[in-house]
């Protein structure tokens, strides 16, 4: 299987990014095919809501989101890994859900996993950030969440080392 993980985190090496590395570790172990997209890294850029896209299925901006919906498209896991800032998504990948418009009932029939990494150690922080992971999958034909996994309590670069989710992450990767 070919698994795509993106991970939102603008801090790279950040908790989600090192959990992020662990589940396609896993899954590299597990003998599937992994890649990984950091949107830091990426040059994208905030949905116009032109439109242009409704007819043509691109959009009009020339940056790196046809790639990355092309690696979305055609992907059979994708793992979405982001810190919770303020409750919710980091903007990278609201940005990047945003982005996909163009093409978004090209990504179907995907299992999807979250990464969510937060300071605040009750998984209760998270559910607006599940609730916005979600409301992209329901936009999704076949889209199925298989798991979440939780790096609550994790607020300095590192913390995730000894937290229980970083085992965690490498199991499901080499399960997905």
């Amino acid at each position: 299987m070919k698994i795509l993980a993106i991970s939102a985190s603008p801090r790279l090496d950040g908790n989600s990014d090192v959990l992020c590395e662990q589940f396609l570790k896993g899954a590299s172990d597990a003998g599937h095919s992994v890649e990984k997209i950091n949107l830091a890294k990426m040059n994208i850029t905030p949905c116009i809501a032109c439109y242009g896209c409704r007819n043509t299925h691109h959009c009009v901006k020339n940056d790196d989101m046809e790639f990355i919906l092309q690696s979305l498209i055609t992907s059979d896991v994708v793992v979405l890994a982001t810190p919770v800032y303020f409750y919710s998504m980091a903007a990278q990948m609201k940005i990047m859900i945003d982005r996909c418009l163009p093409r978004y009932q090209e990504i179907q029939n995907k299992r999807f996993y979250y990464i969510i990494t937060a300071a605040d150690p009750e998984h209760s922080a998270t559910d607006e950030t599940i609730s916005g992971l979600r409301g992209f999958l329901r936009c999704l034909p076949g889209a199925a969440e298989k798991g979440i996994i939780y790096g609550t309590g994790t607020w300095d670069k590192g913390d995730v080392y000894q937290h229980p989710a970083y085992k965690n992450a490498y199991e499901i990767g080499k399960t997905c």
